[in-house]
């Protein structure tokens, strides 16, 4: 009958050596759900080798692949959104603004910076989306702008990374004429003879798609992207019609003209420095 009873020797296992799983080793792609190591995903540029899902990353991976040796310096770093409307929604804007430097230890959703790519002189502006969804309020816009206007004056290429949910809504119409503050500065450049090129990545929609992300000499798309000016539910809701499949991705925006090209983030410095050559 010793089955019925516990035998308390020999079943207890310590604990005190037990190795937990340290956090952070591993990549989930969310396409595609295979598992790889965090350190072969980075190696590979954030992109899935299973499926080439491009996972979002922010200006400091974006500016480690395009800068010659990731150097770059800086515009405008100490640049800032204050709260000139006082808005609140679920939370004071001027709190979620301190939480969101605080967690992506950035100061704003765009970083702009100077330096070389293959050699040559180039002004990037990148978006970082975790920050506020990457919207565009009015530091985004003067951000952009002003290294626009760097551009200008130092006669040097320059290209955007877009990634963004459109239009800060706490700033109302102070975001909305960043619109256009930046289509100004691309003309511009325009008349200045200043190269524009605009990266597309997902998700870029809003007012950021509405303005300076449409606006390149050459747009140019990663895989994959979601690119539009509303939502596919917002658009299937107002034209009370179901879309063709794969609407409002990089692919689909190519095949109807709306983009150049589409180029894996593993050439995108190939194709950016062969579009400088045939410029400048």
């Amino acid at each position: 009958m010793a089955w019925f009873k516990r035998n308390k020797e020999g079943i207890t296992t310590s604990t005190s050596e037990k190795k937990e799983t340290p956090e952070g080793l591993w990549y989930k792609c969310p396409k595609c759900k295979v598992i790889t190591a965090v350190e072969d995903h980075q190696a590979n540029l954030w992109v899935c080798a299973n499926c080439n899902y491009h996972e979002k990353i922010n200006a400091k991976e974006y500016f480690k692949i395009l800068f010659d040796n990731g150097e770059f310096t800086e515009l405008d770093p100490n640049m800032r959104s204050v709260d000139p409307l006082n808005f609140v929604d679920t939370k004071k804007y001027s709190d979620r603004l301190a939480e969101a430097i605080k967690k992506v230890k950035v100061n704003e959703a765009v970083t702009t910076g100077v330096g070389k790519l293959n050699g040559r002189d180039i002004v990037i502006a990148a978006m970082n989306f975790n920050f506020i969804g990457g919207s565009m309020g009015s530091v985004v816009g003067e951000k952009i702008a002003r290294a626009m206007k760097y551009g200008i004056e130092h006669r040097v290429p320059v290209m955007t990374i877009s990634k963004s949910g459109g239009a800060r809504m706490m700033e109302a119409a102070y975001s909305l004429m960043q619109m256009a503050k930046t289509a100004a500065m691309i003309a511009r450049m325009r008349e200045a003879g200043i190269p524009y090129i605009s990266l597309l990545t997902d998700p870029t929609t809003g007012g950021v798609t509405a303005s300076f992300a449409m606006l390149g000499d050459i747009n140019i798309a990663e895989p994959g992207a979601l690119i539009g000016f509303a939502g596919p539910r917002v658009v299937k809701e107002t034209i009370g019609k179901d879309l063709p499949e794969g609407f409002q991705t990089s692919e689909f925006l190519l095949e109807h003209g709306f983009i150049d090209f589409i180029v894996e983030r593993k050439n995108i410095r190939e194709k950016v420095d062969f579009f400088l050559q045939c410029v400048m």
